[in-house]
């Protein structure tokens, strides 16, 4: 497979740039099994299941990871912005850091000194590494609870580069990039498929009869990297920290002898899944990381149906709906989303895919 058999051509005008006023207010496209495209509201998304069905929810929850500093060297300063993609202990995170000519291990950055109104003063860190990657790894002075909290504080939500390059996050985005039932700090990206969700919705699910479960898969901003590659079997994915419990497992299990389905909602959430799955062949409980690469091909063990938004022309997520449902029947579905001019990526629609093989 070569990427430009995943490429499409997406009018600029139709990225959206901020979310709808109503999480559920959003369009969903149904792509059916019988590969029919059926424009609906993402509120119908009651009428999809059955009592006993079960919808597989990642909470994980987004920290403010885009931060603003000041490095000093003797006399010398000079400002940095970061961009923490991935926690390593405690009080350490890796992170993508601009201008990295500025940084060598040592350095102390403070992040923060520009707010002069905050208590808390500052939040300062040490540049321990700089790794080949182009990444940094920063040693926070605090740890744990006290550095999220100060994140919260000092930090940025951190939108895709198809956002910030086009506005600056604001307040407002410390809300609509965080789905209702993020739980676990931990991502640097939203799993965006679940921002549609209000805690009616979910209300109304259960008292149909819906199984919901949550599992938790930590977004790296990996995430947004781009396939480099033309063959794609020779892109290497990013690796993300992700649980599946004992609990999840058997009301997955319960589920499917009893014939009902299994919904995914976002690919972080069908990623964990089939992670957790890829070993026996048979969902168990999982704790690990994963870099799981799904393309055209793939033997999917676990989710039956797909919730999802629409993603970037060659990436990696579009690769995975594309095995998912099929890579012509994907082509088609987004051809028909752009002519009946749906929002796309983050803030934008979203779609109810149906497996190919089912």
């Amino acid at each position: 497979m070569h990427l430009n058999d995943f490429d499409f051509q997406l009018p600029e005008e139709l990225i959206a740039l901020k979310p709808l006023n109503q999480r559920d207010s959003s369009r969903l496209l149904h792509v059916t099994s019988s590969a029919e495209f059926v424009d609906r509201q993402f509120q119908d998304l009651l009428s999809f299941f059955q009592p006993g069905d079960v919808l597989v929810l990642n909470n994980s929850k987004v920290l403010p990871a885009a931060l603003n500093g000041e490095r000093k060297r003797q006399e010398f300063e000079a400002r940095i912005s970061v961009n923490l993609h991935k926690r390593h202990s405690d009080n350490q995170w890796f992170a993508f850091a601009k201008p990295l000519k500025r940084l060598k291990p040592g350095d102390r950055v403070r992040f923060g000194a520009q707010n002069q109104s905050c208590l808390m003063g500052a939040l300062d860190a040490t540049v321990e590494q700089i790794l080949q990657t182009g990444e940094v790894l920063l040693a926070f002075d605090v740890s744990g609870a006290v550095l999220d909290e100060q994140l919260n504080q000092f930090g940025a939500m951190p939108l895709p580069p198809y956002i910030a390059s086009r506005r600056a996050p604001d307040e407002s985005d410390k809300i609509s990039y965080q789905s209702v039932y993020a739980k676990d700090n931990g991502s640097v990206a939203a799993p965006t498929a679940g921002l549609h969700f209000t805690d009616q919705l979910l209300d109304e699910l259960r008292q149909k009869g819906v199984i919901v479960e949550c599992v938790t898969l930590h977004v790296g901003a990996g995430t947004f990297l781009p396939v480099k590659t033309d063959d794609v079997k020779d892109h290497k994915m990013h690796s993300e920290w992700g649980t599946v419990s004992q609990a999840n497992v058997e009301a997955i299990k319960t589920a499917k002898q009893n014939g009902h389905s299994v919904t995914a909602v976002g690919t972080t959430s069908l990623r964990l899944l089939e992670s957790a799955a890829q070993e026996t062949g048979q969902l168990r409980p999982w704790q690990a990381e994963t870099d799981i690469f799904i393309t055209p091909g793939f033997e999917f063990k676990v989710a039956d149906r797909l919730i999802t938004n629409f993603h970037l022309p060659k990436s990696t997520l579009f690769m995975l709906v594309s095995a998912f449902s099929g890579l012509d029947v994907m082509q088609k579905a987004y051809a028909h989303a752009i002519a009946q001019r749906y929002r796309f990526y983050s803030y934008g629609d979203a779609c109810f895919l149906q497996r190919q093989d089912l």
